[in-house]
């Protein structure tokens, strides 16, 4: 016998009581049914319910053949009445998110005539696949109507048409379906196919927020939240922003341009600070024309400009070069010369030195952890 589906009835209802038609031992946990539930059971892109029933934990619901099977983490008696809670803040959550996707799916619909391809709601963010592109400036004006209809609270229509009046009936769809179909209708906004449970008005959607658009297989995928979700996530980003807006000294809606100046300055200065450090190198590779073999130590160098110097000193020194930059314990170092082989050196250094690295014949770089007067012992 089919379960009755009291979620359908009162998509509200979180506690109910039924009786236990059947329990069955798996080794998952216990498959128990009932003859009413308003525990949803996973199915049109949305995860089961889960919750309490008879003091015991609901795992995860599905449904077969119009029976709905709740997983329990232990045996309850059939016959017995037993109490369901369900998890409510769960739950309203997910149909926060579906009635989102809804009301999303229906503006692209009406607009590029673009179906829904794909549905799922992570921890996170929800996504959703469309088969066409969007731009993002047409994405933001859909996310306005979206809230539009948020602020309207509009109440849902939820109903399974008589065979005669389904085809009278307009439905999003990829294909015919055969009757029974469930129709779920934000009137103005969408009407569509779906097994799924929903709010009960659109104002109880909260908030809609799409926060990204990536291509996806000549379509686009699209990452939004919606409800209690979109509240934490635009709650947090202004945290961040406000932050950024101290730092900056700038108020908080002019925080970009802001950040666009830093760049800009930021870009002068590591110019400048790249020609300075040029010239000082040139300096100390001049002090090495015709010098033969040359190990020096220079502080403050990352690993371009441990090459840049060994570069220079071999060019003027006529001999091999050894350059190190780092501090006490840990160097970072580039050996080089104009003609020869520099592999075994390489190779006596880093196992000398506790040391890894490697490169052309001619040109060696890696890292060395190791003291200056260890460094400077094995150069001897």
């Amino acid at each position: 016998m089919d379960t009755r589906k009291l979620y359908y009835e009162d998509c509200h209802l979180r506690a109910f009581s039924a009786t236990v038609t059947g329990c069955e031992q798996t080794e998952k946990g216990c498959f128990v049914t009932l003859d009413a539930t308003a525990f949803y059971p996973e199915g049109g892109g949305e995860a089961p319910d889960l919750g309490v029933l008879g003091g015991v934990k609901v795992l995860d619901v599905q449904e077969r053949d119009g029976v709905i099977f709740h997983l329990c983490d232990a045996p309850l008696t059939v016959g017995e009445t037993v109490r369901g809670e369900i998890d409510w803040a769960r739950r309203f959550d997910l149909m926060q998110q579906h009635t989102g996707e809804h009301i999303i799916s229906g503006l692209l619909h009406e607009k590029f005539g673009y179906m829904n391809t794909g549905f799922h709601v992570g921890a996170d963010v929800m996504e959703v696949d469309f088969d066409g592109p969007v731009s993002w400036d047409d994405l933001m004006e859909i996310e306005r109507r979206a809230n539009e209809a948020v602020w309207a609270n509009i109440p849902l229509e939820c109903w399974i048409p008589s065979p005669e009046e389904l085809p009278t009936v307009f439905y999003r769809t990829k294909r015919s379906l055969p009757w029974p179909v469930r129709i779920v209708r934000v009137p103005g906004y969408d009407s569509c196919a779906c097994c799924g449970i929903h709010v009960k008005t659109t104002g109880e959607v909260g908030l809609i927020k799409i926060l990204s658009c990536t291509a996806l297989r000549g379509g686009v995928r699209l990452g939004l939240v919606c409800g209690e979700r979109a509240y934490r996530h635009i709650a947090a980003i202004f945290q961040e922003n406000r932050k950024v807006s101290q730092a900056f000294s700038a108020p908080m809606h002019a925080t970009g341009e802001a950040a666009l100046r830093m760049n800009e300055a930021l870009t002068l200065e590591k110019s400048r600070a790249t020609g300075l450090q040029n010239r000082i190198l040139d300096m100390v590779a001049g002090c090495y024309v015709n010098y033969g073999d040359v190990l020096h130590f220079e502080p403050g160098l990352d690993g371009n400009g441990l090459r840049q110097l060994a570069d220079k000193i071999a060019d003027v020194c006529g001999g091999r070069v050894a350059v190190l930059s780092g501090e006490e314990g840990n160097y970072g170092y580039c050996l080089a010369q104009r003609d020869g082989d520099l592999r075994e050196l390489n190779k006596a250094m880093t196992a000398a030195l506790n040391g890894r690295g490697g490169g052309k014949p001619q040109f060696q770089q890696g890292t060395v952890r190791a003291a200056k007067a260890e460094i400077l012992k094995f150069f001897e």
